[in-house]
């Protein structure tokens, strides 16, 4: 005996008073990066040590109980369905006797019980493990997701990414947190996250950021659990069709079984988001994820997988393009998100011309807004066109001889006329003459297609200098703003004050996201931006409750840095991330500021509460609805905020912004919040 104890790892896990007898306890062992499970029984004065699984579902024995019957036969009972073991031997009786618990050592000693276990075995490598390095190989950075009882082999292999600082992994409090962020991390940086959860519900509740993603054309990878393979079809608990479920929304949508090529696999669903710009999504059934994989099966890798996306122009349509701008006197160039990584060719071309550049509300910040004070700016930039934007960008809109728009796609929101002569440029296809026929459809990568127009125009063109009227336009529409700061019905702060602050003191670079409703039509119309800034919001979806996991998935790649050596990530390292929300969208997920404060990340949320859903009082109002249901209860969410651990500010007055902003964006080591009072009438 003394010979095997000595072969044995020996582990405290009880004082010897702690379990009384008659009573079973959970007892947690870590052993290198795992952790072991085991049942501690104590029974008729002699300790047990036994497997924590029962072998029927795997309920933990840890929480059952020992029970007598009237023959004095003692059994440890399962919680979940009643199977009996003796609670020292770990034997089943009567018919079920051949399938007993493995039991292990105890050692009482005089500081405490002890229980003996074997070395660790080493890890088997498993399918997931290699699907998980080909994440890792891909460039994925980020998992935002909830860990749950059908991921678990999976979330182990995403684990053991994280432990090597290959991959960051955020836990967050609703799995359509998940989604929201990673989509918000697709649209800042072009490149995919991924969200994991369960079956069933965890699943289901992605599709809606899923849906954001897919419209606003954000890579995205969704990774859900699912039932075992013995029981698709006949309905298991949690299991859903999921690969029906995602059809709709996702590019690619697979199951990972015994047979695939795993590898392969997790390749192709980040080659189709990245390529399509869209969902990818693939399914691991339970007991898929912990098959042996082997070392021969070698992780996926990107080299030679994806082609140079500069796409050029054919010749004919980039030649009636240049005509039409040589003629233009008075062009106008209209950005899209879908201009995001390709602006410094654009503002070239603009410079070249001196022309006005307007931006979709999507596409805002994208150019400066023509040389604020503070935050920089850029002499030929407009402001947002349409129902969010600025009289600057209707104005030169209306005033055009020819629309060159690069990268939207003609919402009904932004209003860009069909009645002016247009070229589009876009790289995909179908966004070409979408909605209505353009004089010159173009389809090529921004970049490139741009840079050439303005090689071809050379200094053959009548393009007007358009800076000193767009310099007059601004002055005009910032008197108007100067003049709406001193608007007071008395019901609160007016939105034209609050983002008067937000110019002066968000910094810029910061990587702003915002919500939906009253506050992000006045984020659109009077926040100007710098130019460096980013922002992000939920665009052809338009859904409520983006902002603020949004905020978690751009918090996120400022700090992919630290787990990629791709000098791609120093771009986003530690910039500030602010985000604008009314208390109607910060409802949808409030605990994530636990999930902020559990990371540490430092964000700066600027909250609009007026106590209602004020877009949707304002439309019932506007088709002569009767106001209904739109009214909201709040708690102080400044000190919902405090308690969570972050920083709560609230402010009643306008004369407290400016002091209060300075404070929040200071704040460092988590989540601020500044709960601003606000008119729901003056937007």
């Amino acid at each position: 005996m003394s010979e095997q104890k000595d072969q044995l790892s020996w582990h405290r896990v009880a004082a010897t008073d702690e379990l009384p007898d008659g009573r079973v306890m959970t007892v947690s062992i870590e052993r290198g990066d795992s952790v072991k499970q085991i049942c501690l029984t104590h029974h008729k004065g002699t300790y047990a040590a036994l497997d924590n699984r029962c072998p029927h579902q795997g309920g933990p024995l840890g929480e059952g109980s020992i029970e007598c019957n009237e023959s004095g036969d003692c059994y440890l009972r399962c919680p979940w369905h009643g199977w009996d073991f003796d609670p020292t031997t770990g034997r089943s009786p009567g018919a079920f006797e051949d399938e007993g618990i493995e039991t292990f050592p105890v050692d009482e000693r005089a500081d405490g019980i002890y229980i003996g276990l074997e070395e660790e075995p080493q890890h088997q490598r498993t399918v997931t493990d290699v699907m998980a390095e080909t994440l890792v190989e891909w460039g994925v950075t980020h998992v935002f997701g909830m860990v749950g009882h059908s991921n678990l082999g999976l979330a182990d292999a995403l684990r053991r990414r994280e432990l090597a600082g290959e991959i960051g992994y955020i836990g967050i409090r609703h799995e359509g947190a998940a989604a929201f962020a990673a989509s918000a991390f697709g649209k800042l940086t072009g490149r995919p996250a991924a969200c994991l959860t369960i079956a069933g519900p965890g699943a289901t509740n992605l599709l809606t950021g899923c849906w954001d993603a897919k419209v606003d054309r954000a890579p995205l990878l969704a990774l859900t659990g699912q039932v075992n393979q013995q029981v698709f079809g006949p309905g298991a608990f949690q299991e859903l069709p999921l690969k029906d479920a995602f059809s709709s929304v996702a590019e690619f949508s697979h199951l990972c079984l015994p047979g695939s090529n795993h590898a392969e696999l997790m390749s192709l669903a980040i080659k189709t988001a990245v390529v399509e710009r869209a969902v990818s999504h693939v399914i691991f059934p339970d007991d898929v994820q912990t098959l042996p994989a082997g070392d021969d099966q070698l992780a996926g890798k990107p080299e030679g997988r994806l082609a140079d996306q500069r796409i050029s122009p054919a010749p004919e349509p980039l030649q009636a393009a240049t005509e039409l701008l040589r003629e233009a006197k008075r062009p106008v160039i209209i950005v899209g998100h879908g201009a995001r990584f390709e602006m410094e060719e654009v503002i070239r071309l603009a410079e070249h011309l001196k022309c006005p550049v307007l931006t979709t509300f999507k596409g805002k910040g994208l150019i400066g807004d023509q040389v604020a004070a503070i935050n920089g700016g850029h002499p030929l930039g407009c402001g947002v066109l349409g129902r969010s934007g600025t009289p600057i960008a209707s104005w030169f809109m209306n005033e055009s001889d020819v629309l060159l728009v690069l990268g939207a796609s003609f919402s009904n929101h932004t209003g860009i006329t069909p009645k002016k002569p247009t070229i589009q440029v876009d790289t995909d296809r179908m966004q070409l003459g979408k909605f209505h026929g353009v004089d010159v459809p173009v389809w090529g990568e921004i970049g490139v297609t741009t840079k050439l127009l303005r090689e071809s125009l050379a200094e053959d063109f009548n393009s007007v200098d358009h800076t000193d009227e767009i310099a007059s336009r601004w002055a005009i529409w910032r008197r108007e703003k100067e003049s709406r700061l001193r608007d007071d019905r008395g019901n609160g702060i007016n939105s034209a004050a609050v983002f008067a602050a937000m110019n002066k003191l968000v910094p810029e670079d910061a990587i702003i996201c915002v919500d939906v409703g009253n506050n992000t039509y006045s984020f659109g119309r009077y926040f100007e931006a710098s130019g460096k800034q980013a922002v992000l919001m939920s665009g052809y979806l338009g859904s409520i409750g983006f902002g603020y996991p949004a905020a978690l998935g751009a918090w996120s790649a400022t700090r992919a840095h630290t787990v990629s050596s791709d000098p791609f990530w120093k771009r986003f390292a530690d910039r500030p991330v602010v985000v604008v929300t009314g208390d109607g969208g910060f409802g949808q997920y409030p605990w994530e500021v636990t999930t902020a404060v559990k990371h540490g990340m430092q964000l700066t949320h600027i909250l609009l509460r007026n106590d209602q859903l004020g877009k949707i009082t304002k439309e019932q109002r506007a088709g002569d609805w009767e106001v209904w249901h739109t009214d909201l209860v709040n708690p102080d969410i400044a000190e919902f905020v405090t308690s969570c651990g972050g920083l709560g500010i609230r402010v009643d007055r306008a004369s407290e912004l400016e002091e209060s902003m300075q404070r929040a964006l200071a704040h460092t080591g988590g989540p601020s919040t500044i709960e601003i009072m606000t008119d729901p009438e003056l937007v």
